[in-house]
């Protein structure tokens, strides 16, 4: 098998992936482009608001389209867990972008509709960088993830108990981690639990 075959099977996966993230932020970007030049140029509001509402808006579609198109085969962890997550990490990828748009605006002195969208163009991609990687890590999370802490709404990341012991914090009844069986010792899957995932 040749080097290029090995490869493409290897990352095919992500390589899909990559292409409808893509093709969702090519959209979120347009409704951010005209969305955004609409409300600076056309009726006068600063840029960093421009952007922002824009931003909140195409958010809203990149989500929608990311969480039951790009992701749809990983874990469904909750509606609004995602959402949350969702928009907190947009809102890290907005500040990305503003600081761009706040550099070229404010300190550079540039105001004009090119320096703004040539600010946001460069802003947008950095931004997006994060946001792939972000939203793999802790929002469209893979089916083999660990579970989610109900507090925080993260993965838990504590080291299980081997099979047979009890997982720290773990109720004297015997009630395992979400995902193990009731009564079942910790490290035994669910056969029912795996049949239905």
């Amino acid at each position: 098998m040749s080097l290029v075959a090995t490869l493409h099977r290897r990352f095919a996966h992500l390589v899909r992936e990559l292409a409808k993230f893509g093709s969702v932020g090519a959209i979120a970007f347009v409704i951010t482009l005209v969305l955004g030049n609409a409300l600076n140029s056309g009726m006068g509001v600063g840029p960093l608001t421009s952007n922002g509402v824009a931003t909140v808006v195409a958010t809203t579609f990149s989500y929608l389209a990311n969480r039951y198109w790009t992701f749809r085969h990983r874990d469904r962890t909750g509606l609004g867990r995602e959402y949350v997550l969702f928009f907190a990490l947009n809102g890290v990828g907005l500040v990305i972008t503003e600081l761009f748009i706040g550099f070229t605006h404010y300190v550079i002195g540039a105001t004009g509709p090119l320096a703004y969208n040539i600010s946001l163009v460069i802003g947008t991609g950095v931004a997006t960088l994060f946001r792939f990687w972000s939203y793999k890590k802790w929002v469209f999370l893979p089916t083999s993830a660990p579970p989610v802490d109900p507090a925080s709404g993260l993965p838990e990341t504590g080291p299980r108990a081997p099979a047979g012991g009890e997982a720290p914090g773990q109720p004297a009844d015997g009630r395992g981690l979400p995902g193990q069986g009731l009564g079942r010792p910790a490290g035994t899957q669910d056969a029912e639990f795996t049949r239905i995932r």
